[in-house]
């Protein structure tokens, strides 16, 4: 439904890796790429590109290497609860670990403001979503600094005319180290306009199946959208960077804004270039055997040299050697080659498919053991 180039368009129209020349005002709420699909529509190409995420996460989790970290940020309202619910339907919830940034408890303000994010780090084969991240401590924290009033720290820290570039600092490390251990990150921030807001925050208030997500504080923290606005340019300014980017997603329209997310965490995860890591070797070795145990329909060509390879490692040399010997007697008796001639043709006429079939196994398992028996017959002459 979506055609490469739409899909590449997504990929990068978006994407923010050099904070010098970003502007958070060049960035457009309510755009759409150029799209403009009905709800039905979009759910369909949501469904489809899901589908392919769900089959690079079951990629990602076989081979356990390596990890997506995707890190959603947005004013109230901006639609990460909903973005996370709709892009991760479909994928095997094993493959998923989502971890929500609320207000920080007394546990965690006891240790350093990045301490709950490593804590909430994915282990390797998984994607980590962050509904709010570590960004907080310099979006929410730097709107309203009382906050650090109850993170413990030292006058002196706070009082440093450098605070919040040391913490963007911080930040910038941690995310190279994330990088440099092989995963990645991408910082998303869902980009609603004010008015979009109002409107949301009013459905929450009419609607009363949205009622229990309004809070008393949403009005107020909306009356600080100017400066909200101003950390959201800052943050991104002195953070972005190739390895680990932002992409100042338009939000307006929630079915474009994830279809852009989707998107974007595909085109990561294909740049692992992952492929299914090999079986056993064991298993591998037997894939034929396993399938007729298991009533399947193997390669009869590669079962019989499975069963040709178990009978030479299982027999001892002397059984190879005896097996030959019958053989060779076969073939040296005229009478009993008669014999045996005479006894193929009645057993044709009365053996079902299935047992010739057995039968042709066996004889050619014997000219197997008949060949390995002077491998080894070699071996032991050149070894006097």
């Amino acid at each position: 439904m979506i055609d490469k180039s739409i899909r590449e368009t997504l990929r990068t129209k978006y994407r923010v890796e050099n904070g010098k020349k970003f502007k958070l005002n060049d960035f457009d709420p309510a755009d759409t790429a150029g799209l403009s699909l009905s709800k039905k529509e979009a759910k369909k190409a949501l469904k489809q590109r899901v589908k392919r995420l769900s089959e690079l996460q079951e990629l990602l989790y076989a081979n356990s290497q390596r990890t997506l970290i995707v890190a959603l940020q947005g004013m109230d309202t901006s639609g990460k609860d909903g973005t996370i619910k709709h892009v991760t339907s479909g994928i095997n919830p094993q493959g998923i670990f989502v971890a929500s940034f609320k207000q920080p408890g007394p546990v965690e303000l006891s240790h350093d403001y990045l301490w709950r994010v490593h804590m909430a780090m994915p282990p390797a084969g998984k994607i980590g979503i962050f509904n709010r991240s570590h960004y907080e401590e310099v979006l929410v924290t730097k709107v309203h600094p009382e906050i650090l009033g109850a993170q413990r720290l030292p006058a002196s820290v706070t009082a440093d005319k450098d605070f919040w570039e040391h913490r963007y600092e911080d930040i910038r490390n941690f995310e190279t180290y994330v990088h440099r251990q092989g995963h990645s990150i991408i910082k998303i921030f869902l980009n609603i306009s004010k008015e979009e807001q109002r409107l949301r925050l009013l459905s929450r208030l009419d609607l009363s199946e949205k009622q229990w997500k309004f809070s008393p504080s949403d009005p107020k923290e909306r009356k600080f959208w100017e400066q909200y606005q101003d950390v959201y340019q800052e943050a991104v300014e002195a953070t972005a960077a190739p390895h680990a980017p932002w992409f100042v997603v338009p939000a307006n329209n929630k079915w474009f804004a994830r279809l852009v997310v989707v998107e974007l965490m595909i085109a990561e995860l294909e740049k692992f270039e992952m492929v299914a890591p090999k079986p056993n070797p064991e298993v591998l070795a037997s894939l034929n055997l396993l399938k007729e145990e298991l009533g399947g329909n193997p390669d009869k060509k590669l079962l019989v040299k499975e069963k040709q390879e178990k009978i030479v490692s299982e027999s001892s040399p002397e059984v190879l050697a005896s097996l030959r010997i019958i053989k060779d007697k076969l073939n040296s008796d005229p009478q009993l080659k008669e014999m045996i001639k005479e006894k193929k043709e009645e057993i044709k006429k009365t053996s079902t498919p299935e047992e010739l079939q057995s039968l042709r196994l066996f004889k050619e398992e014997l000219g197997a053991a008949e060949a390995d028996a002077k491998k080894t017959k070699k071996v032991k002459k050149d070894k006097k």
